[in-house]
């Protein structure tokens, strides 16, 4: 069944206006942005193309021009995110370094990441409510989120035939221990600062929990 926005999909694509000059990648990637903050604040069910349009000063048929629907709009948000940390990742050069720096460059990195990149956190939550069902349509995510995998595969074998790192650490569970920190320490804040009075926004706070994650890591990885 489409939504309202949905049912202008099938509209006659906009004619470029003479004299101006157009930059599709621009044009693209501004849609993208205000679609983010769009989710952002109001999750995929309750998200309007319509705002989307009025964030960039567009129309709904341009945006229609570019995603051929809210869903696609949504998804392709989801694999831009994902492929925004997957790819500074990639950048952070951890083979180049020894493998207890490397582990600790990356907790750090992973860290940072969700704490200066809320709307991340925000629409990951959001694609959890809707039981991850444009995850499991998209193998861009997967293939992104691989490489993650198979580098800190790397690292651990590689620590492991040192002597630095325990025998038989998996990689996708060194993963969730790194992520799910801090992931909830942003996912939850607001519940988790009122709750027990802390401010996770404070600077000494951030670093406190930054070496923590970072010492629970490589204490766990020690033989």
């Amino acid at each position: 069944m489409k939504t309202t926005d949905d049912s202008l999909a099938e509209a006659p694509l906009p004619v470029p206006v003479k004299g101006r000059k157009n930059n599709p990648e621009k044009t693209r990637d501004n849609i993208l942005q205000a679609a983010i903050v769009e989710f952002v604040a109001q999750g995929l069910s309750g998200a309007r193309v319509d705002a989307i349009a009025e964030r960039t000063h567009t129309s709904k048929r341009m945006i229609y021009y570019y995603f051929n629907s809210k869903e696609q709009l949504y998804a392709e948000v989801l694999e831009k995110l994902y492929g925004d940390i997957r790819r500074t990742e990639t950048g952070l050069n951890l083979d180049a370094l020894e493998p207890m720096q490397a582990i600790q460059r990356l907790v750090e990195f992973t860290f940072d990441h969700h704490d200066r990149n809320v709307d991340f956190v925000r629409i990951v939550c959001i694609e959890n409510i809707h039981n991850g069902e444009n995850v499991k349509q998209s193998p861009t995510i997967r293939a992104l989120s691989q490489n993650i995998v198979e580098t800190l595969d790397k690292l651990l074998r590689r620590g492991e035939s040192e002597g630095i790192f325990r025998q038989g650490v998996d990689a996708i569970d060194l993963h969730l221990m790194i992520s799910s920190f801090c992931f909830y320490r942003i996912s939850n804040r607001h519940t988790f600062s009122e709750i027990f009075q802390i401010d996770l926004v404070d600077e000494q706070v951030k670093q406190r929990h930054k070496d923590m994650i970072c010492d629970s890591v490589t204490r766990y990885l020690r033989p």
